[in-house]
């Protein structure tokens, strides 16, 4: 976890649940055929862990496109959104955002007191979730100068290898998301286009992870392993 003006930002790895493989063992995802007791069991343990009421974790049911959703308070469960981003002032109420190789991005204006999280997978991406992020921030008060980026491990540009099409389709949409794999291959880097988004919307002060999940037995990969569980990001205000 890390800590900038009273915004908190905190990605998991796979370790310290208690879910049978293949989804060993923090698997965070209740969508990916996992044990429901197992998945509340590690989403009580990882918000715990990081001091926070596990009722004051906010999900989303994930879909790869560029939609948003504005936060209030906790979901019902019949209630929860079918978005990639959520957005929220309500401070100690943390925005939580599944990946397995997708980006997880998480941004907070401190000064605002507005904070968001988005799942940028290749296609949402394309899609401009995070730009439809950060506009739904700004709406809220919030500055791009002043807003904090962090992206979590995801899949790296020399790992995920497309076809020569769908690279050339996503860069002529995004081109920081060329990219070539280690042995030669088309590739897509989906991490560089988000911060190149990120950095033509005036988001000045960004780190990304230099985990790539694929190439990390620490963290959970769908292209690596496809039957696997999904790791989280965590953001929220003091």
């Amino acid at each position: 976890m890390t800590s900038v003006s009273g915004a908190h930002f905190a990605f998991t790895d796979r370790w310290g649940g208690v879910s049978a493989a293949p989804y060993e063992q923090l698997n965070l995802g209740g969508a990916v055929g996992d044990d429901p007791d197992a998945v509340r069991t590690n989403r009580e343990l990882a918000a715990k862990s990081l001091g926070l009421d596990p009722a004051d974790v906010v999900w989303m049911n994930q879909v790869h496109g560029p939609d948003v959703a504005v936060v209030e308070g906790p979901w019902r469960s019949s209630d929860i959104p079918s978005v990639d981003a959520l957005v929220t002032t309500r401070r100690g109420l943390a925005l939580a955002v599944l990946t397995a190789d997708c980006v997880p991005v998480l941004l907070a204006d401190p000064v605002a007191g507005v904070v968001a999280a988005a799942h940028a997978g290749r296609p949402g991406m394309v899609a401009g979730v995070v730009p439809a992020a950060v506009r739904t921030m700004i709406e809220l008060g919030a500055e791009p100068s002043r807003i904090v980026a962090r992206t979590g491990p995801a899949v790296c540009g020399r790992c995920y290898e497309v076809p020569e099409a769908m690279r050339a389709e996503v860069s002529a949409v995004e081109p920081a998301a060329y990219a070539t794999t280690s042995w030669g291959t088309p590739a897509v880097d989906v991490s560089a286009g988000v911060h190149a988004q990120l950095e033509r919307l005036g988001v000045r002060d960004r780190e990304q992870s230099l985990v790539c999940t694929f190439e990390s037995s620490d963290h959970f990969s769908y292209r690596r392993d496809r039957a696997t569980g999904r790791l989280a990001g965590y953001v929220w205000l003091d």
